[in-house]
């Protein structure tokens, strides 16, 4: 879910580009719900442009919704913390290769980027970094590694944090585990 959603806007690149812009010069069309209007969608393969948004805008969504239902519960003390930058060069390539021609009409530059976006998948699932998402960064979301230990407790550990706060040495925080990713807000 975070993955996918991490490419909404490549969706809403291809949605522009998808878009027929001789459309905009045809007057508006009122009765589109009319099931006999002669009103369409002014893009070259709406199933294809319309699906790929949906699909990463509500996957987005859900990574958000996910994110504010988390309730952190157990106290951990921070030991050391490193922000680890979004690796964007993992997210420019996409949308690289969206402006090198890439059409919904074209089916095989189409499933190649499928396949494309399947590989960068997998490898950054194996190298655990799947939870850097880019989008995040814009709702105040920063990516650490930290070495913790929970309150009361003299084993330190370490762990990838995601957290809606600036996380330094010394502080104690509560968090939520969600999958091998600590959660820390506010």
């Amino acid at each position: 879910m975070i993955y996918i959603g991490s490419y909404l806007p490549l969706s809403m690149i291809l949605l522009t580009q998808d878009y027929q812009y001789e459309a905009l010069s045809l007057p508006w069309c009122s009765d589109w719900l009319a099931f006999t209007s002669q009103c369409h969608i002014p893009l070259r393969n709406p199933l294809m442009a319309l699906s790929l948004f949906a699909v990463c805008l509500m996957c987005f969504l859900f990574t958000l919704l996910t994110l504010t239902c988390v309730k952190p519960r157990l106290e951990v003390a921070i030991e050391e913390a490193r922000h680890i930058p979004s690796d964007l060069m993992n997210y420019v390539l996409p949308y690289v290769v969206s402006f090198m021609s890439l059409d919904y009409q074209e089916t095989s530059k189409f499933i190649g980027f499928i396949i494309f976006l399947a590989w960068l998948f997998w490898i950054t699932h194996k190298s655990g970094q799947i939870i850097l998402n880019p989008l995040l960064i814009v709702f105040g979301w920063k990516l650490y590694e930290i070495r913790y230990r929970f309150a009361q407790s003299p084993n330190v550990l370490s762990g990838v944090c995601l957290s809606k706060v600036d996380l330094f040495p010394n502080q104690t925080h509560k968090q939520r585990a969600l999958e091998d990713v600590l959660i820390i807000k506010e």
